[in-house]
């Protein structure tokens, strides 16, 4: 039988081939989508792993006296630069003896008055002027890292080399056993680094691996499915003829398998060609190297045996009318109705998101996993199960309603045979859904932690922070005045416009675990705050006024032209006080924003680099996280899309091929092409636009309660991109069933009733 199923399957006309090929294309485009997806967690958890040498210091560790068979020592201190709106990863580094551990990436340590440079800003270096960038950095660069101490192909670090005897007075440095190995998901102290904590992804990643899972499973469900009125009525007469039905499973296997074991093979391909490009896509942030996106042998396996074995199992279900009774078949028997039992998985599924509301979140990303994802997939494979019963139920309000033929037909059609019919929009359903959600809570999330308003010259004003993490884990204001010369320097700059000080009016306090936010009070003299009108102004007859930094732990000043309230503080106390902040307005240029910076950090290097309120804005944890959601939602919604609408244009054709006898003979009785084709876009649009409001409508409710549950917060309208993309996507799908019409005149012609 395997052999007689090669021969059907190869030589069974162009029909047969036809489904074989569009098969094997679904699976492929499944199949690479897949191994994508999969190989796109095992990025992320390599690209995070390399920032574990970047925890370094972070962890709490043994003196090193009291430590047994350890490496000589080292001093350490990370700090975090920025140029041109880039972070850059500052490690000053020094070896205290001959075993102390190398950094990955460097074959040595570099001396004092040497450091090394990542590529990227190897290349940064060379192309921009050394009074915005080079001067930064003591001597000169002595070689670069390697990939193995990067995490990204644009990851920008320079490891400063120093003497162990110039790094003890370096306010900051630690001495530390060795270099850390722990990524910073796992880092449950004050980690300070350029790393990204994976742990938060892992959510964003399942959910988005099933939103993106679910279309394409339909889309081989549909592809399955092409001239499968031809294929049952086949196996229907090999029944009739004294084929066993365990012959007819074999058959369709040998079928199924074939397509299914092409897909598969042109899917690792397909997944091979599209790494390097999917490499380029900053899911984290910044790219991945190429070979971060790998697979393991597990991995491979799985999916080699698991999708041609899901295949053939959907195939033998596909056929089982045939199995338990060919006369059915041939004689068109009509399948019962569903029935409304078919919503309950969708309530299921809102009632368990619903669930979490009431009991709060869980406190670990595992069980954060565990708790949402279930409920988000028991609903998407809720509005799959619920779409036939939702299909025929608004079928008989347009039959009852129907004035014209083709309205009749199209709701007659849509009432008896509801699963097929549905079956060509349930891929843009769940698209739309994911959509929904996907948007609506990218747009609470950016309006939960949406900041004040920027002042227009927020690009152009640099804030440095005199403020830098020193153990034991607290904040410290460690500049008592600015020397004269400093202030002098600033102001001569080119494109520098005004210079100002903002001394310190309270203590940071002490013993803060961790980077709690912390918005410190400061206070500054009218007459400075005047020439850097971005961080706000004085009230009329005001002498000095009380700042403090903007809300929602960011450090920067306040970030709208605000009003201070007034200070009664005499101008030799002000003068008295430690320096806060030194503010450096500028005409927006690179060259002075860059040039302003770079003196400063010559002046302090160890501590938090100088930012524009822009850039301390944009570079947050919180902005960059958001920004990576937004990443992964735009990815999301531009796959799943395509594969829906390339699922809606293979279930029309292969409903205008399962009935083209029936349209042929339609048309010989007079009834012309016009009728059909407007039969042809209610069946597709009726459904389509009614299942749409109840998707859309389901993403919103979702979303609400993932938000209230996850963030406590309430669910916030989108603008008005959401709905151009809503009815982008309408329009397309529209457009697809269009297409379709000329293919409606040459399937239905009168020599199809003849051959039929």
């Amino acid at each position: 039988m395997i052999s007689l199923g090669l021969r059907l399957t190869l030589n069974g006309g162009r029909e047969t081939l036809l489904r074989v090929l569009v098969t094997a294309a679904a699976v492929a485009l499944g199949v690479g989508m897949l191994l994508i997806t999969v190989a796109g967690l095992n990025a992320v958890n390599a690209q995070n792993a390399r920032y574990g040498w970047l925890e370094t210091g972070a962890l709490p560790q043994l003196p090193a006296a009291q430590q047994t068979n350890r490496p000589d020592p080292l001093w350490w201190l990370l700090t975090v630069d920025v140029f041109d709106g880039h972070q850059i990863g500052r490690v000053d580094i020094a070896a205290t003896g001959p075993t102390s551990t190398v950094p990955p990436g460097l074959s040595r340590f570099p001396a004092a008055g040497q450091y090394y440079a990542s590529p990227a800003l190897a290349a940064l270096l060379t192309t921009a002027p050394a009074s915005q960038l080079a001067a930064r950095y003591p001597g000169h660069l002595a070689g670069v890292v390697g990939s193995a101490g990067l995490p990204s192909p644009d990851t920008l670090l320079v490891v400063v080399g120093h003497s162990a005897a110039q790094m003890k007075h370096l306010p900051g440095a630690q001495e530390v056993a060795t270099i850390a190995t722990t990524p910073p998901s796992d880092c449950s102290g004050p980690c300070i680094s350029l790393g990204i904590d994976n742990s938060g992804l892992d959510l964003v990643f399942a959910i988005a691996a099933a939103a993106l899972l679910f279309p394409i499973l339909i889309f081989i469900g549909t592809a399955s499915r092409l001239s499968s009125a031809q294929r049952d009525r086949r196996f229907a007469a090999m029944r009739l003829v004294g084929a066993t039905p365990a012959q007819i499973s074999v058959i369709c296997a040998v079928e199924s398998t074939l397509a299914a074991a092409a897909g598969v093979i042109l899917g690792f391909g397909l997944f091979f060609a599209a790494r390097p490009a999917v490499a380029t896509v900053p899911f984290t942030g910044t790219r991945f190297f190429a070979g971060d996106l790998s697979l393991s042998i597990l991995d491979i396996l799985l999916v080699a045996i698991g999708v041609p074995l899901a295949a053939t199992v959907a195939a033998r279900i596909a056929i089982r009318r045939v199995q338990t009774s060919p006369l059915g078949v041939n004689r068109h028997v009509t399948p019962p109705s569903p029935r409304a039992w078919r919503l309950i998985p969708v309530f299921v599924g809102l009632a368990e998101l619903a669930y979490f509301v009431h009991a709060g979140r869980p406190g670990s990303t595992p069980g954060q996993v565990a708790a949402y994802l279930p409920g988000l997939l028991v609903t998407m494979a809720g509005l799959v199960i619920a779409g036939p019963w939702l299909t025929m139920t608004g079928s008989r309000l347009l039959t009852r309603r129907a004035r014209h033929p083709a309205a009749l037909i199209a709701g007659r059609r849509l009432s008896d045979q509801p699963q097929a019919s549905f079956r060509a929009i349930s891929g843009l359903m769940l698209a739309l859904f994911v959509t929904t959600v996907a948007i609506a809570i990218i747009t609470s999330i950016n309006a939960y932690n949406a900041g004040p308003a920027l002042p227009t010259d927020a690009r152009a004003t640099v804030v440095d922070q005199f403020t830098s993490f020193v153990p034991p884990d607290h904040l410290a204001t460690s500049v008592p005045s600015l020397p004269a010369a400093l202030l002098t320097q600033l102001q001569s700059q080119r494109g520098v416009t005004g210079v100002s000080v903002v001394h310190a009016l309270s203590k940071p306090p002490t013993g803060r675990q961790g980077l709690v936010p912390y918005a410190p009070r400061g206070v500054i003299a009218c007459a400075q705050l005047a020439r850097t009108p971005s961080i706000g102004r004085c009230p009329a007859g005001a002498t000095a006024v009380v700042v403090q930094a903007r809300a929602q732990g960011s450090d920067t000043l306040g970030a709208t032209s605000r009003a201070w309230p007034a200070s009664t503080i005499s101008p030799a106390r002000l003068a008295a006080l430690p320096v806060q902040y030194v503010v450096v307005a500028t005409n927006g240029s690179t060259q002075a924003i860059e040039q302003a910076r770079t003196t400063l950090e010559r002046a302090y290097p160890v501590l938090y680099s100088p930012e524009t309120i822009a850039e301390n804005a944009s570079l947050s944890f919180t902005a960059q996280r958001a920004a990576e959601f937004r990443q992964l939602a735009d990815v999301v919604i531009l796959a799943s899309l395509p594969i829906a609408g390339c699922s809606l244009a293979v279930s029309v054709i292969a409903g205008i091929g399962d009935r083209k006898r029936p349209f042929s003979l339609l048309r010989l009785t007079g009834a012309p092409l016009s009728l059909l084709r407007r039969v042809i876009a209610i069946e597709s649009a009726l459904p389509l636009l009614a299942t749409a409001i109840i998707a859309i409508a389901t993403g919103f409710l979702a979303a609400g309660l993932f938000l209230n549950s996850q963030l406590s917060e309430s669910l916030r309208a989108p603008g008005t991109g959401y709905y151009v993309t809503v009815a982008a996507g309408l329009a397309v799908s529209l457009g697809i069933i269009g297409t379709t019409f000329p293919l409606l005149a040459r399937m239905t012609g009168p020599e199809t009733a003849r051959n039929e």
